[in-house]
C-alpha cells in the first residue's frame, strides 16, 4: 500500500510499513521511559498466639499474660498488625479445661500458650502438631509431656520450675522454721499431673527428718475447707502445699483457712506470701514468664520446640510473711529469717 504527500511541489511516495515500525519504535521508548506501576506485595502473615490460663479476673493471671505480651513487644511484634491474641479461661474451673483446650486448637493458632502440668495435660490431649509454650511446669518430664530437658522431641517445650528437685529443699526449710512440727500435711491436687512426682519427691528428705507426712488433696473450694478441717483432726502441726493454678487463684482462701488453723504454710510462690501465707520457697516467677517469652518469639520465627531445650528456673527466693509468723505466734529463728529474700512486715 502506498500514499502520495505534496510538500513544496515535491511528491513523495512513503512506505506504510517503515511507518508502523517507526511509530512502534517511539512507543516502545516511551513505555521503557515511563514510571512503572507499583507492585502489589503479598500481606505479611499476622501470628496468632492462644492462651490458655484459669481466671482471667485474678490479678496474677492478668500480671501473667500482661508480661508475656509485654515480653513480645519488646521482641518487635505488633499487636494487630503482626500479632494478635486469643484466649480461653477457665474461670477456676478446671472441669472445663479439655473442652476449652480442644476450643483453642480449633482455631488452629501459630502456638498456644499455658500454665504448668494440669493445662499442659489438657492441651497435649488436643494436639501433637501446634507449638505449646508452658510457663512454670513442675515436672515435665516426669509427667511425660516432655522426652527430656535437653531435647523435648515433641510439641512441648518452656520454663521447668522443677518441684520434684525443690520439695526436699522446701521441707528442710518448713523443718528448720517450726521443728517442733512433725506432723506435716501435704496439701495437693490429684488431678495435677506433676502432684504425684512431687509427693514422692518427698517422702526421703521426710523420713531423713524424722517427719510424717499427711497427703490431702483438693480441688473445690469446698474442698480447700474440709481439708484444712482434716489437717486439725489429723493433729497437723504445718502444711506444706505443691503448687498448681487452681489454688493459685485460691492463694487468699488457703492463707486465710491456714490462719484461722492456727497452721504455718510453706509454699512454692511467693504470691501465696503476699496473699498472708507464711513463706516461701521458690522461682521468681517474674522471670519464668519473661523467659518463656524468648520460647514464644523463637516458635514464631520457626524454631522447632522439639529441639528447643526445656529451661530451668535458676533463680529462687526464700519470702516470709512476719505479719502471719505473729498472728500465729510463732518466732522464725533467726538462721532462717536471715536467709530471706524478702521479708513482709
Amino acid at each position: 500500500m502506498r500514499i502520495v504527500s505534496i510538500s513544496s511541489g515535491d511528491t513523495r511516495v512513503l512506505d506504510v510499513s517503515r511507518m508502523l515500525s517507526m511509530l512502534g519504535l517511539v512507543v516502545a521508548l516511551l513505555t521503557l521511559t515511563a514510571p512503572l506501576p507499583a507492585i502489589a506485595q503479598p500481606a505479611a502473615k499476622v501470628q496468632l498466639v492462644g492462651f490458655l490460663g484459669d481466671k482471667a479476673a485474678d490479678s496474677n493471671e492478668i500480671l501473667m499474660w500482661q508480661t508475656v505480651r509485654a515480653g513480645l513487644r519488646e521482641k518487635g511484634w505488633i499487636e494487630g498488625e503482626t500479632i494478635r491474641f486469643e484466649a480461653r479461661w477457665v474461670e477456676g474451673n478446671v472441669g472445663r479445661l479439655s473442652e476449652l483446650a480442644a476450643d483453642l486448637v480449633r482455631i488452629k493458632p501459630d502456638v498456644i500458650v499455658t500454665r504448668g502440668s494440669l493445662f499442659t495435660a489438657a492441651l497435649k490431649a488436643a494436639t501433637s502438631s501446634i507449638p505449646i509454650v508452658f510457663l512454670g511446669h513442675s515436672g515435665p518430664v516426669e509427667t511425660g509431656h516432655v522426652a527430656s530437658l535437653a531435647a523435648p522431641g515433641g510439641n512441648i517445650t518452656g520454663m521447668a520450675v522443677l518441684q520434684t528437685e525443690l520439695g526436699p529443699k522446701v521441707l528442710e526449710l518448713l523443718h528448720a522454721t517450726v521443728p517442733a512440727a512433725t506432723q506435716i500435711a501435704v496439701l495437693w491436687h490429684p488431678d495435677t499431673p506433676s502432684a504425684i512426682p512431687g509427693l514422692k519427691a518427698l517422702e526421703e528428705p521426710a523420713r531423713r527428718l524424722g517427719l510424717q507426712l499427711q497427703p490431702i488433696g483438693a480441688r473445690t473450694v469446698k474442698e480447700l475447707e474440709a481439708a484444712f478441717s482434716t489437717m486439725v483432726q489429723r493433729r497437723a502441726q504445718a502444711v506444706l502445699v505443691l503448687n498448681t493454678p487452681p489454688f493459685v487463684t485460691e492463694r487468699q482462701r488457703i492463707a486465710d483457712l491456714a490462719i484461722a488453723h492456727r497452721l504455718p504454710t510453706m509454699m512454692q510462690g511467693s504470691q501465696f506470701v503476699e496473699a498472708g501465707c507464711l513463706m516461701s520457697y521458690a522461682h521468681n516467677y517474674m522471670d519464668t514468664w519473661r523467659g518463656a517469652t524468648v520460647y514464644v518469639d523463637k516458635v514464631l520465627r520457626g524454631s522447632n520446640p522439639a529441639t528447643l531445650p526445656v529451661e530451668q528456673v535458676n533463680k529462687l527466693e526464700l519470702v516470709i510473711n512476719l505479719k502471719t509468723a505473729k498472728a500465729l505466734g510463732l518466732t522464725i529463728p533467726a538462721e532462717v529469717l536471715t536467709r530471706a529474700d524478702r521479708v513482709i512486715r
